[in-house]
């Protein structure tokens, strides 16, 4: 008996481990669903990347707050190919995404690519700095007001962080990532790549 009470704690602790590599949940949102969304590109069927949906108007036309106390629409950024990733210190699985985030700056700076970290919870200028130095992150930090966060969250059906969404130089829509696991993040390069190619 003694052994199945162990086993039965060592399995319970074991899948509140799996669950926390995935996604953070968050409490700032009201959403039907908290499970991670694996990647819902809306790829046209015909394959043609003019057929993609424009960006909800929700989320394009929302300020996003700067660290430095300016701000800008999203809509302003038409030109680039901008990737939003709604994310908070705190959260175990956005600290796993941030070497690919980083890494896709990095090898797209160039080419008109933009990953902008949208922070959800309101941390401090000095919070989000030191952090941002300790992580060697090398795209724009923001704030995602509760707003936005929430035009997130209708978009990807999910409570939770990290989450975000690639729009391309159109303003289309090109892709919803939900979550922190390979297979999301993988889907993410891919697409983004696929993007930068068009």
């Amino acid at each position: 008996m003694k052994n199945l009470f162990t086993n039965a704690i060592l399995f319970i602790a074991l899948c509140v481990a799996f669950s926390s590599l995935t996604a953070c949940e968050t409490a700032k949102t009201d959403s039907l669903n908290s499970a991670p969304k694996e990647n819902t590109t809306n790829a046209p069927k015909d394959g043609n990347p003019n057929n993609y949906p424009l960006a909800p108007s929700g989320i394009l036309q929302s300020e996003v707050k700067m660290l430095d106390g300016t701000s800008f629409k999203i809509e302003s950024k038409k030109g680039k190919v901008i990737l939003l990733n709604l994310w908070a210190t705190w959260c175990g699985p956005c600290r796993s995404e941030m070497p690919h985030l980083i890494e896709m700056q990095n090898k797209y700076r160039d080419q008109g690519f933009e990953v902008i970290g949208l922070n959800t919870d309101q941390e401090s200028v000095e919070e989000i700095n030191s952090f941002a130095e300790k992580m060697k992150l090398n795209y724009t930090q923001a704030y995602s007001d509760s707003k936005l966060t929430n035009e997130f969250v209708k978009l990807s059906q999910m409570n939770g962080i990290p989450q975000s969404i690639l729009i391309d130089r159109e303003n289309r829509l090109t892709g919803v990532f939900g979550g922190g696991s390979p297979k999301v993040i993988n889907s993410m390069k891919e697409t983004v790549d696929k993007v930068m190619k068009q």
